[in-house]
């Protein structure tokens, strides 16, 4: 076959890889969450999955879109961001109502005030305008509260971004706590087990998928040469999913005593 005609059908090849990549770019982040979200739903028991994570992915996210104005990269990443923050958004919503329904506590938490509707009849409201409790943090009992509080953060950190996208060094600093902060997405469930001393009602498929997915979204972002911020940043996220493996394997061979939570209340509890 001449060279000519070979180049012929390496092209679309090459062009369908590229199509395939991009792909697995923008749905492959939220595949992990699938069997987990399928778990919380069977068992009704949310336990097992820190929405922290959510938190953390929801905050990467918006910072990583911010950070698209000022500096314009790959627009799988930018739609991959979106498709992200709507998945974190169900699973927070699943989470939530699930936490409350299995809740003994009467006590309702919010990030807003609510109409006195809203309220349990046995706690008579008593608000301020902000319901704000460092302690009940991303604890609260509606949904609604999660999406009040992400609209907040969006529309702060957008004026800032709006003041400040002119300034290169904002704007990579930006970035850089974008992917510092995705990376940080393993921490949470890393810190749950820990405490727990148990990776029981969590999705090992959701962390082998994790893994599987940092490393390859951290070869394609050294192969189509993104920020360093991606790259760097990439690299560490592969660390914590390694790392969350291990404690798989520790707690199921090794054992050990979980830890008391009897002198918390159901309502503090981490999901």
């Amino acid at each position: 076959m001449e060279p000519g005609g070979l180049e012929w059908l390496l092209v679309p090849v090459q062009q369908l890889v590229s199509w395939g990549a991009a792909g697995a770019m923008v749905f492959g982040g939220v595949v992990p969450y699938i069997p987990q979200y399928r778990d919380i739903r069977r068992t009704q028991n949310a336990e097992g999955f820190s929405t922290y994570v959510c938190l953390v992915l929801l905050v990467a996210n918006i910072l990583r879109i911010l950070f698209w104005f000022g500096r314009r990269f790959e627009s799988p990443l930018l739609w991959q961001s979106i498709i992200m923050i709507i998945t974190m958004l169900l699973m927070l919503k699943l989470c939530t109502e699930i936490r409350v329904s299995n809740e003994l506590n009467v006590k309702r938490r919010s990030f807003a005030a609510a109409d006195s509707k809203d309220e349990e009849i046995k706690a008579p409201p008593k608000r301020s305008y902000l319901d704000f409790d460092l302690n009940y943090f991303w604890h609260w009992s509606k949904f609604t509260d999660y999406v009040q509080c992400v609209l907040t953060f969006t529309g702060v950190t957008g004026y800032i971004t709006y003041l400040w996208l002119d300034s290169s060094l904002f704007v990579e600093t930006l970035g850089f706590l974008a992917v510092f902060t995705e990376a940080m997405l393993g921490v949470p469930q890393l810190y749950r087990n820990y405490q727990n001393r148990s990776t029981e009602g969590m999705s090992i498929k959701m962390v082998l998928m994790w893994t599987s997915g940092d490393t390859f979204k951290t070869v394609y972002f050294i192969l189509n040469q993104a920020p360093f911020q991606f790259s760097i940043c990439g690299l560490l996220q592969v660390f914590v999913d390694i790392a969350i493996l291990l404690q798989v394997y520790l707690y199921s061979h090794y054992p050990q005593k979980p830890v008391s939570h009897t002198a918390h209340p159901a309502s503090t509890k981490a999901l």
